[in-house]
């Protein structure tokens, strides 16, 4: 039926022996299949947690990704309390659940697990194992939750903060998920379950499109450079624990690492990435060496030595 992927809702419901099953089977008709879902479940189940298709057990499937709740909430805040704020709309005390994503939930050195949102160890076995996002048709859309959380802000800074949350996304190890419509700044109005709620909420307005050309453009950028660059989409967890390395000792609000993309076959031999989670800018000391501007938010500057990130932007930096 040339069907290209399954997503699988609620997938802790169903036991790991019958996924794997599953994987083996659609990949040995299409070695490209893309297989991926819920790692959770509704209440309870029969099934002991260590039988079952959950998050924790992640490492345990073959060829199946999980969705990381970790990140998602990490970015944007809890998707159950809609005053809730993640660190891309300023509650930068989520940042280690960001770090947690953007090394894939596996085991890395300078993750402190402790203070991760919701998961307190790795849970998988390499990156292909788990799906980044900030949201998808669940819950609020990421426009609609900014604003509804972050009452106060301008339009000018909820469309900031958005934009840095996909930059999260799409420069964090692991698989990038976006809800349809999201690069230009789709809305919902508010309405969080939608199912029912027909093409007036549900169909994609396209005059935003151009009404927000300049988060399309952002966005289909960072795309670009996660398709040009394999620094972006590491293939093991060895490889992402050793050659991607954060700095320590970052203002309040900073979350900045280093890449060796050198080590992974990339043109852009080393690569520094930031993202500032105030609303107010900052300037940090850049690693030695000569750095090129790969991407940049609006109003972020650059000197021989330092980089001060506007508030709520991300910055990508290369040396070839």
């Amino acid at each position: 039926y040339h069907i290209d992927g399954f997503r699988f809702d609620l997938m802790g419901i169903h036991d790991i022996e019958t996924m794997n099953l599953i994987s083996d089977t659609l990949h040995k008709i299409k070695p490209s299949i893309v297989l991926y879902g819920e790692g959770w479940t509704s209440s309870s189940s029969p099934l002991p947690d260590d039988k079952r298709a959950l998050k924790k057990n992640a490492a345990k499937l073959n060829g199946i990704a999980v969705f990381s709740d970790d990140m998602r909430d990490g970015i944007k805040g809890s998707v159950f309390n809609i005053n809730d704020r993640g660190f891309a709309t300023g509650q930068i005390e989520n940042s280690e659940s960001v770090k947690f994503g953007i090394v894939a939930a596996g085991k890395h050195p300078q993750i402190n697990y402790s203070k991760v949102n919701y998961s307190k160890e790795p849970y998988t076995a390499g990156p292909a194992g788990l799906i980044n996002y900030a949201d998808c048709h669940d819950n609020n859309i990421l426009w609609d939750k900014i604003e509804l959380s972050f009452k106060d802000a301008s339009v000018e800074d909820r469309t900031k903060m958005h934009e840095l949350a996909y930059a999260i996304v799409l420069t964090a190890q692991g698989a990038s998920f976006l809800h349809a419509g999201t690069e230009f700044l789709r809305t919902k109005n508010g309405v969080e379950n939608s199912f029912d709620k027909g093409d007036v909420v549900n169909g994609i307005n396209w005059d935003l499109k151009n009404q927000n050309n300049a988060s399309y453009q952002f966005i289909k950028s960072l795309i670009q450079i996660r398709r040009a660059h394999p620094a972006f989409r590491m293939q093991t967890a060895q490889q992402i624990a050793t050659h991607l390395n954060f700095e320590e000792n970052l203002p309040t609000g900073i979350i900045a690492y280093t890449i060796n993309g050198a080590a992974v076959g990339d043109s852009w031999k080393k690569i520094w990435v930031a993202y500032n989670g105030k609303q107010t800018p900052q300037t940090i000391t850049l690693p030695k060496g000569s750095w090129k501007v790969g991407l940049s938010s609006k109003g972020s500057s650059k000197s021989a030595t330092n980089y001060t990130l506007a508030g709520s932007s991300a910055v990508i930096l290369y040396g070839e």
